[in-house]
């Protein structure tokens, strides 16, 4: 059993949210065409997927296409202006060329930005508002166990979602109820991808071969923080948040970046989606935190 000591928090747990920090950095300074992922983490002194992770459950968007529509909302906002060289805000919203800055701005507003600065306003266009991160809804987590787990392979359906996209995971689990139908133990693994995306694996634990059409991934042997979520299934981002966003901020361990996973045991009931679920965090510890039992 591993065991470490949480840093003291002068303002107390779980006051510690790097969400509001980046939120906070991308509002002063998305202006600048060169703020990248690197410079917003660096800002709230986490690794790029951690504050993507955290970004993500917290506001339910990608960070970088956050910050890409905060910039098209500001150009467009610039155009409805009157501003009269198109050219100079493509450059001041990021984008090298007015063709680029075109296909960006058309697919963000499903418009031309010339259609906007002639129109004089913005009815009509989705803007993207500065988010503010909703502080009401937290939700109390209780102490994870730190443990080890070798490696294993589950066995599943795998699709590929963004934030924006990840309503669709519960239509997922029931495609795979129809090829596993009897399963004691099921688990929902996420491997991040790239552009803010994440591979979700729905599946089973699997020692043999894997018939089509399921697919098999390998999680490395790996030490985790493993939480319980003892809500509906519905609220389980909320407990994502919590992890991410408050308790990795405060205690000193660090999200390895390897696969996270979701695991359904007998306690879970599919039908009516009460019982809990429990969450396992792949971690590393500071060696002066350490200690082995």
């Amino acid at each position: 059993m591993l065991q470490w000591r949480r840093p003291t928090q002068p303002d107390g747990y779980p006051r510690v949210s790097i969400v509001a920090k980046a939120l906070w950095y991308i509002e002063t300074r998305y202006v600048d065409p060169a703020l990248s992922l690197d410079d917003v983490a660096a800002a709230c002194d986490a690794s790029r997927f951690h504050l993507t992770r955290a970004f993500g459950v917290a506001t339910g968007r990608s960070l970088m296409r956050y910050l890409r529509a905060r910039r098209l909302t500001q150009a467009a906002q610039a155009l409805a202006g009157g501003a009269p060289d198109i050219l100079a805000v493509a450059l001041e919203a990021g984008y090298g060329s007015h063709e680029a800055f075109t296909r960006a701005f058309r697919g963000q507003f499903g418009v031309t930005p010339e259609t906007v600065r002639a129109r004089g306003h913005c009815g009509g266009l989705e803007l993207v508002p500065a988010l503010r991160l909703d502080r009401g809804g937290e939700l109390p987590l209780a102490a994870p166990r730190l443990i080890g787990r070798p490696a294993f392979t589950v066995a599943g359906l795998s699709e590929r979602y963004t934030h924006e996209t990840a309503a669709g995971i519960p239509a997922q689990w029931q495609r795979l109820a129809g090829h596993v139908p009897d399963a004691s133990v099921t688990y929902g693994v996420c491997e991040d991808a790239d552009g803010g995306a994440f591979d979700y694996t729905c599946g089973v634990e699997a020692t043999g071969a894997v018939p089509a059409p399921l697919t098999a991934i390998r999680i490395p042997a790996q030490r985790y923080a493993v939480f319980f979520h003892p809500g509906h299934i519905s609220a389980i981002r909320m407990t994502w948040r919590a992890i991410f966003d408050r308790w990795l901020p405060a205690s000193g361990l660090r999200a390895t970046g390897g696969p996270e996973f979701e695991r359904y045991d007998e306690r879970f009931d599919a039908a009516t989606g009460h019982g809990g679920v429990e969450i396992w965090i792949p971690v590393s510890l500071d060696d002066e935190d350490r200690v082995c039992a």
